[in-house]
């Protein structure tokens, strides 16, 4: 429930601090007083978006708070849900800057806005005249139904079609991969065969580039060497070799007559065993090195493979294409299971259809027994609030598709005269009857609901006379099982709170203030007279208003 409400440069209000009773609050004041901006500030607290156009001195912030008993309510899984810390108290507060940035808070804790929406549908169901409309639409009155049914089987209906909806998107999936498979396939295929029969080898590419490099220049190689050779072995002892043999032989002569020649001889005889070595390497060399134009041709036309592939897919490596082929060697593997897949999930398509379909029977033979709860219990409220002609009809027939809510299109059937027909209420009913109608309707709901609080904002409107007093004596009966909190203009409605609280505006310097108090029980019951009457209130009109407040003194 509400207990305390904290405003403070919120439009009329500078500021404030109201502390609810349980059970029957009531808001009175006259027209333009401010009362609705209440519902403004609470508002906030739930989620709305904030405008700097409530700031009632643009150069300070807007402060809205309030603080609710939430015990009993099982909300702790939200909390833990937005890691927020869970306390039996729930304080919200949202605060508007004047540079426009809003700021909300969960328990002292920032927050943000979803946090406060989902913790709003909780905790608070404010009710406009303008929101009784909602009774017309076919959602509303089909979650009515389920509301009345003490054993709605609506969330096992809607587990089992999220699963066939779940798995209806999946077999669309699938279908459509299908199709775009079926349109890729023989390209992909033709791209795989056409890979595969290359039977590339991650390691070729250098090879051949280098065996292609050297047969490229292998006449140019082998001229280079056979020069070698020649100036190496010479003609008539004319090389560098024989020059080297002859060389050593002169120095060997010599060398026991000076101690340096050995040293000389022995180098020389290295240079020529090093030349020699050389020569043979040379030889060997221009033996390996064939040029063949066959051979040059295999090569090239092997790499203007390997090019072109790689240029296709726009990849320069060989182990790249290697990457390729075995993906598209995947895909056309999975193109082939798809049809198996396809089938599968089919047949569970048709077993989640089939849980689902007999779940959507039991929901329709549960609202039906709802509706017959509705039409009986309904009406002697309804007569109580003046339509003791009224009947109200709870049509339910076989929607077009499958939904969240089931295969019913429920439609509410109503006429408030007898001897007419029921027919649709967005038709037939007017916006007093609406009124009485919601009321009574959400009378019924009142035992059923774990909502702590209700606010009726001129949920009255259309009503007078001894219709007031009955709609205020619903709005008591309902206080027992939650609180109401109610801006009314009827006295008859007010006189049945137990807590009054009163919204006045008066002229501040050069503003205009709203200002909230609690009414002691004699300022409630002169308060009940002046609505009943004028201000000063008429001894008549003081003595109705203990009269229907109840005050015998």
């Amino acid at each position: 429930m509400l207990k305390t409400l904290h405003i403070e440069n919120y439009a009329l209000i500078r500021e404030t601090d109201i502390v609810f009773d349980k059970g029957f609050v009531v808001i009175t004041g006259e027209t333009g007083a401010g009362k609705s901006i209440l519902l403004g500030a609470l508002g906030l607290l739930l989620g709305q978006r904030a405008d700097t156009q409530v700031l009632s001195d643009k150069e300070r912030k807007c402060v809205v708070e309030a603080a609710f008993d939430i015990s009993g309510l099982g909300l702790q899984s939200l909390f833990e849900r937005f890691d927020a810390d869970y306390d039996d108290t729930l304080i919200l507060r949202r605060e508007i800057l004047p540079s426009a940035k809003s700021r909300a808070f969960v328990n002292d804790s920032p927050a943000n806005l979803q946090f406060l929406k989902e913790l709003g549908v909780h905790i608070l169901d404010i009710h406009s005249q303008y929101q009784t409309l909602t009774l017309t639409e076919s959602t509303f009155q089909t979650q009515l139904l389920d509301t009345l049914s003490s054993d709605s089987p609506l969330s096992e209906y809607q587990t089992l079609y999220r699963q066939y909806a779940s798995l209806k998107q999946d077999l669309e999936q699938l279908t459509s991969q299908e199709a775009e498979n079926n349109r890729n396939r023989d390209y992909n295929l033709f791209l795989f065969n056409e890979l595969s029969a290359a039977k590339l080898d991650p390691d070729e590419q250098q090879e051949l580039e280098d065996e292609a490099h050297l047969l490229e220049h292998a006449g140019t190689i082998k001229e280079a060497l056979g020069n070698v050779a020649a100036l190496c072995d010479g003609v008539d002892g004319d090389g560098v070799v024989s020059r080297l043999v002859s060389s050593r032989s002169s120095l060997s002569q010599v060398a026991a007559y000076h101690e340096g020649i050995e040293s000389l001889y022995q180098r020389l005889d290295s240079c020529l065993i090093e030349v020699q070595d050389i020569l043979s390497e040379v030889g060997s060399l221009d033996d390996k090195i064939q040029y063949s134009p066959e051979r040059q041709a295999q090569v090239n036309d092997r790499l203007d493979l390997i090019y072109r592939l790689q240029k296709k897919h726009g990849v320069d490596t060989i182990s790249a294409l290697l990457d390729i082929q075995n993906h598209l060697d995947c895909q056309l593997q999975e193109a082939d299971s798809l049809d198996d897949r396809i089938r599968d999930i089919m047949e569970q398509v048709d077993k989640a259809y089939a849980r689902m379909q007999q779940a959507a029977e039991k929901l329709t033979q549960s609202r039906r027994k709802a509706a017959s709860l509705l039409e009986k219990q309904l009406l002697p409220v309804l007569a109580n609030l003046g339509m003791s002609s009224a009947r109200i009809v709870a049509d339910i027939a076989p929607a077009s598709a499958y939904g969240l809510l089931g295969h019913d299109a429920v439609k509410l059937l109503f006429t408030a005269n007898q001897g007419a027909e029921p027919r649709p209420l967005a038709d037939v009913a007017s916006g007093g009857e609406l009124s009485r109608l919601m009321l009574a309707v959400k009378s019924l709901v009142t035992r059923r609901s774990l909502l702590p609080t209700v606010i009726f904002d001129e949920i009255d409107s259309g009503v007078s006379g001894d219709i007031s007093v009955a709609v205020g004596g619903i709005m008591r009966q309902m206080s027992e099982y939650m609180q109401v909190i109610a801006i009314s203009h009827l006295p008859q409605i007010a006189a049945k709170a137990g807590q009054h609280l009163k919204v006045a505006k008066s002229l501040e310097g050069e503003s205009t203030v709203s200002r909230i108090r609690q009414l002691s029980h004699d300022e409630h019951i002169n308060e009940i007279a002046v609505m009943l009457s004028s201000n000063p209130p008429t001894q008549a009109a003081l003595q109705t208003a203990r009269e229907l407040c109840g005050d015998t003194k």
